[in-house]
C-alpha cells in the first residue's frame, strides 16, 4: 500500500482542509463539495483525509462494516452476535466517474432470486464505504441517477436495492466528498443543495508559497515514507484532537441566539428550503466542538455560512456561487444576542476565519503548517478567502446599456457593395436580452447516447418497450418475457410443486427507452448586418435562452462564431453551458458574413466529436439572417457547405434573424440546403402566438428531420399540435 502525501504538510488551503475536518468530526454535516481549477491538490487532500480518521471496530466476516457495538440489524450477513469484533482503518473508497447502477449499490442474483428463492447480495462501493470516506472525482460528470442515488444513501445513512420485488436493505453512512472542476460544467441546484459544504480552491499566486508546494511535493515524491514520517507527529497530534472532538461533540450548547443568527443568515440571503439551517446549525456546533469548545459562538455562525450557504444561492446556471461578507457581518451584528459577547476576545466574526484560535485562522480549525519542510501558513494571507474577494457579487440593479446598431444601411452587408461597406467595421459587445423559455428541439429517431433529457434513446431507465436476450450479467429483468419464455418447459423440466423452474436461457433483459443529451453546436452569425437595427441584444438573448435549455436537458454545447473574413471556434464541445454563456456575452459584430467558412468550421468540430463520442448526436443550431457577403457567389458557397451537413445526415435548425417589411428569405433557403428546420426568433419562444397555432415545419426525410413541440414544459404536459 503506497504512503498517501500527510495531511498536515499540504500548503494553504484553509477552507478544503477546514471543511474536511469538520465532517470527520460530524458526518452529519453532509459530506463537502470541493470545487475548483485542475491541479489544486484536492485529491490529494481527500486522501490525506483518510489516513488520519481513528480506526473502527468491526464485525468479524462482516461484508458492511457494522460496528459490533451497534450492529445493524438488517446486514445481509447478520443477525450478528455478541464479541469484540475486529480493528481496521475506515476504507477510502473512490467512485469512478463510468460507474454503473450495481457497481454504486450492489446487485442482486436475479437466477438465484427466482429459481431457488436466495437473495444472493453482491455489495456496492456504499456498503465498502460504510463508517469510511467515500470520494466522487469529477462528481458534475456522473449520471444524474447515479448522484441521486448517492446522496438519497449519505441522507437516510442506508442503501436500498430493489430488483422485481426483492429487496435488499443496508446502512451506509460515510463521510462524502466529491470534487468538480467548473469549467466542465455544473451541478443542478437540487443537487448541489444536497452537499453539506462547499469550498473554492485555487492555486496560490504568491511565489514564495507555490516554491513551498513544489519542494514539499519533490521531497514527497523522492521518498515518501520519509517525508511521512518528518509529519509523523503532526499527523498523530491531529488525529488525537479529531477524536477529542468527536467525543465533546454531544456536549456542545446552541444556544437561542445562535439559532436565531443562523435562521435570519439564510432567510436575508433568500435560501431556499430549511437545508441550509440545519447544515448551518451542524456546522457551528462541529466549529465549537473542534475549537474545543462547548458553546457556539457569532464567529462559528459566521464561518458556518461561508462555508454552507455560497452554493444554494445559486438561481440559475449562469450565476457564480458567491457570498457578500459585508451583508453577512451585517445581519449578524443586527441578530447578536447578548450572549455573544466574547468574554476572551475570541473575535468578532469580522477576520473572515472562526475563532481565531491559537492554531491559526479558521476557528482554529486549520493545522499549523510549520514543520521540517516550511514556514508556517499562518504567515501568509487565507488563499481561500482571497479568491472569495475576487467573485463578483451581483449588483442590486444596473442600467441596461443601450445597444450599439450597425453603422450604414439598415441591412448592413446584404449582399450589395454599399451594404457590404456599411457592416465593415466592429461594433463593441452589447449584452443579451432577458432569455425565454424555447420549444423543445431534439433529433429524430431513437439514439444511444449519454443519458439526458432531450432526444428519444435507447436507456438503462425509462419506459419498458421489449425484451432481448441479456448480454452479459442481467441488470433490468423482464418478468413477462421470462415466464413466458419458461413456461413451455416446465414439464420436460420435470416441474412437480408450485414454482417456476427457470434457467439462465429463460431469462430476459428489459429494453426501456428513456431520453439522451446531444451535442448542441451553435453557429452563430456575428456579422455587421446582424449588428444593424439592434438586433444582436435579441439574438444573444434567444442564444441564451436556448443555452439555458440544453443545461436542463444535460447536453454538451460548443459555440463556432463567424464574422469579417473567417469563422472560429469560440467554445470547443464542453458540459460547461456556463463558459458558452461567457464566451457569448462578449462576443462583438460588424464585418461581413463568410456563412460557408462557419458552415465548415462547424463540420470539422463534428466530425471530430464523432470520433470522440459517436454515441452522441449532434443538433445544429445556426443563428443567422442568411446573408452571406465576400467572394464569388457567397450565398452558392454556403449552399454547398450546408449540403456537407445534410449528406451526414445532422439534425439542424436554422433560427431566422431577419427583420424589417424587406425579407429575403435566405435563412429559409440555408434550412433546405441543410434539410433542416428554419424558425424565427418569435416562433422559438414557447408561449409565442405562433407557437400555439402551428409547430415549425419538418421536412419529409425522417432521418434529417427536427420534431419541434410546444409542450409547456413539465408543470402541465400538454402538448398542442396543429392540424
Amino acid at each position: 500500500m503506497s504512503t498517501p502525501y500527510p495531511f498536515t504538510a499540504i500548503v494553504g488551503m484553509d477552507d478544503l482542509r477546514l471543511g474536511l475536518l469538520l465532517n470527520a468530526v460530524s458526518p452529519a454535516v453532509g459530506g463537502v463539495l470541493v470545487r475548483g481549477e485542475k491541479g489544486t491538490a484536492k485529491s490529494t487532500a481527500v486522501r490525506a483525509l483518510s489516513a488520519l480518521l481513528p480506526e473502527l471496530a468491526v464485525v468479524a466476516g462482516c461484508r458492511f462494516g457494522c460496528d459490533p457495538a451497534a450492529p445493524d440489524p438488517h446486514c445481509p450477513d447478520g443477525p450478528h452476535g455478541s464479541g469484540p469484533g475486529v480493528s481496521r482503518p475506515p476504507r477510502m473508497v473512490e467512485l469512478p466517474v463510468g460507474a454503473s447502477e450495481d457497481r454504486l449499490v450492489g446487485a442482486l442474483d436475479i437466477e438465484r432470486a427466482l429459481s431457488e428463492g436466495v437473495k444472493a447480495f453482491e455489495p456496492g462501493l456504499l456498503a465498502d464505504a460504510h463508517r469510511g470516506v467515500l470520494y466522487v472525482d469529477e462528481v458534475n460528470l456522473l449520471h444524474d441517477h447515479l448522484v441521486d442515488l448517492l446522496l438519497d444513501a449519505a441522507a437516510m445513512g442506508a442503501s436500498y436495492v430493489e430488483r422485481e420485488g426483492v429487496s435488499v436493505r443496508h446502512a451506509a453512512r460515510f463521510l462524502l466528498v466529491g470534487t468538480m472542476n467548473p469549467e466542465e460544467g455544473e451541478l443542478r441546484p437540487q443537487l448541489l443543495d444536497r452537499f453539506g459544504l462547499t469550498v473554492e480552491v485555487a492555486a496560490s499566486r504568491e511565489p514564495e508559497r507555490r516554491v513551498e508546494v513544489v519542494r514539499r511535493r519533490l521531497a514527497y515524491d523522492d521518498d515518501p515514507a520519509a517525508f511521512a514520517a518528518r509529519w509523523a507527529d503532526e499527523e498523530s497530534a491531529l488525529r488525537a484532537r479529531i477524536v477529542a472532538a468527536r467525543a465533546l461533540l454531544p456536549e456542545v450548547r446552541l444556544g437561542d441566539a445562535a439559532l436565531l443568527q443562523i435562521a435570519a443568515t439564510c432567510a436575508a440571503f433568500e435560501v431556499d428550503g430549511m437545508r441550509a439551517d440545519i447544515v448551518m446549525a451542524r456546522t457551528a456546533t462541529a466549529l465549537a466542538a473542534w475549537d474545543g469548545r462547548t458553546d457556539v459562538r457569532a464567529e462559528d455562525v459566521r464561518q458556518a455560512a461561508l462555508l454552507a450557504l455560497p452554493h444554494r444561492r445559486r438561481r440559475n446556471p449562469f450565476d457564480a456561487p458567491g457570498l457578500d461578507e459585508d451583508r453577512l457581518d451585517d445581519t449578524l451584528e443586527r441578530f447578536k444576542g447578548e450572549d455573544d459577547d466574547d468574554p476572551d476576545g475570541g473575535g468578532d466574526g469580522g477576520d473572515g476565519g472562526g475563532s481565531g484560535g491559537p492554531d491559526g485562522p479558521g476557528g482554529g480549525g486549520i493545522p499549523p503548517q510549520g514543520g521540517p519542510e516550511g514556514p508556517e501558513a499562518s504567515d501568509t494571507p487565507r488563499e481561500s478567502e482571497a479568491g472569495r474577494d475576487d467573485t463578483p457579487v451581483e449588483p442590486e440593479s444596473e442600467p441596461e446599456p443601450e445597444p450599439t446598431s450597425g453603422p450604414g444601411s439598415a441591412d448592413g452587408d446584404a449582399g450589395t457593395g454599399a451594404g457590404a461597406g456599411a457592416g465593415a467595421g466592429e461594433q463593441s459587445a452589447v449584452r443579451a436580452a432577458e432569455p425565454f423559455r424555447t420549444k423543445t428541439l431534439s433529433v429524430p429517431g431513437l439514439g444511444e447516447g449519454a443519458a439526458g433529457r432531450r432526444s428519444r434513446a435507447r436507456t438503462e431507465h425509462g419506459r419498458t418497450t421489449g425484451s432481448r436476450r441479456p448480454r452479459g450479467a442481467l441488470t433490468k429483468l423482464h418478468l413477462a418475457a421470462t415466464v413466458q419464455a419458461a413456461a413451455p418447459h416446465q414439464r420436460a423440466r420435470g416441474r412437480s410443486g408450485p414454482g417456476l423452474l427457470v434457467r439462465r436461457d429463460d431469462l430476459r433483459q428489459a429494453t426501456r427507452e428513456g431520453r439522451e443529451g446531444n451535442l448542441v453546436l451553435f453557429v452563430v452569425d456575428a456579422s455587421g448586418s446582424m449588428a444593424a437595427r439592434a438586433r444582436m441584444s435579441a439574438v444573444k438573448g434567444a442564444v441564451l435562452s436556448l443555452l439555458l435549455d440544453a443545461y436542463q436537458r444535460r447536453d454538451k454545447v460548443g459555440l463556432v462564431t463567424f464574422r469579417g473574413k473567417a469563422a472560429e471556434v469560440a467554445l470547443p464541445p464542453t458540459s460547461s453551458v456556463d463558459a458558452a454563456a461567457a464566451r457569448l456575452e462578449s462576443l462583438p459584430t460588424g464585418g461581413r458574413t463568410p456563412l460557408a467558412a462557419g458552415l465548415l468550421k462547424a463540420h470539422d468540430v463534428l466530425r471530430v466529436e464523432r470520433m470522440r463520442d459517436p454515441a452522441r448526436r449532434p443538433l445544429l443550431l445556426v443563428v443567422t439572417d442568411g446573408r452571406a457577403t465576400g467572394g464569388a457567389d457567397p450565398v452558392a458557397l454556403a449552399a454547398r457547405a450546408a449540403r456537407l451537413h445534410a449528406a451526414e445526415g445532422t439534425a439542424s435548425v436554422v433560427v431566422d434573424c431577419e427583420s424589417g417589411p424587406v425579407r429575403l428569405g435566405l435563412a429559409g433557403s440555408l434550412a433546405a440546403a441543410l434539410a433542416g428546420t428554419a424558425i424565427t426568433l418569435d416562433e422559438l419562444r414557447a408561449d409565442s402566438i405562433a407557437g400555439l397555432v402551428r409547430d415549425v415545419q419538418q421536412v419529409r426525410q425522417p432521418r434529417q428531420q427536427v420534431s419541434s413541440d410546444n409542450r409547456r414544459d413539465g408543470h402541465n404536459g400538454r402538448s398542442r399540435r396543429a392540424a
